[in-house]
């Protein structure tokens, strides 16, 4: 009776020991996997990197640019002026796509102005040779530039000049224009970049 007794009860250590073996082995194997389950998953700030980005455009100005951070690349917000949209029907011949035919913009910006609404262009600030930051030239015809220069984009770093509209010129290392990013007008005055839906917001 004793033997059957002792066996019983090493039978339950037993099992006791193994449960608790497997239930230990079971955490550490989910405390040394989480670290790296984690490091695959995209951070907050990576998240929040790719997330469309709202802007108000309530105080921007008639040739006012508004530097926007989108995706970790610099998106500019112009404001152009009459006289500024009236430039860019001279230009078609001295730009390398005047049409927008290169798929560089969403199809609602595939026209002159490559923008929703004539007078505001939305593009990204980044030259499309080597990726370098053009800068906003709007003064017409200095010397440096050329006269057939009416303002527009400019990078110092290979010459590559672009119009208003973020066309590229002819004859410039740049080989096509300036990317136009989605975005959709969230209201008159909130412009949301990013997306093409206003329920992105």
């Amino acid at each position: 009776m004793e033997d059957i007794d002792k066996k019983n009860g090493m039978t339950g250590r037993r099992r006791f020991l193994i449960t608790a073996t497997s239930v230990a082995g079971g955490i550490a194997s989910v405390a040394w996997a989480t670290p790296f389950i984690l490091s695959m998953m995209p951070s907050e700030r990576a998240k929040a990197a790719g997330a469309p980005v709202e802007v108000d455009i309530s105080k921007l100005e008639p040739g006012m640019l508004l530097l926007v951070e989108w995706r970790g690349k610099v998106v500019w917000v112009l404001s152009r002026t009459p006289e500024m949209l009236a430039s860019l029907t001279t230009l078609d011949g001295k730009v390398s796509d005047p049409n927008s035919e290169k798929e560089q913009q969403p199809e609602y910006a595939k026209n002159q102005t490559r923008s929703i609404r004539p007078e505001i262009l939305v593009t990204t600030g980044v030259c499309t040779h080597l990726g370098c930051s053009p800068v906003y030239r709007k003064e017409i015809a200095p010397a440096d530039l050329g006269q057939d220069w009416l303002g527009g984009f400019f990078c110092p770093c290979h010459g590559s000049k672009f119009d208003l509209a973020g066309r590229v010129y002819k004859n410039v290392p740049a080989p096509t224009n300036l990317f136009v990013p989605p975005h959709v007008y969230l209201s008159e005055n909130i412009l949301l970049i990013g997306s093409e839906s206003k329920e992105d917001a």
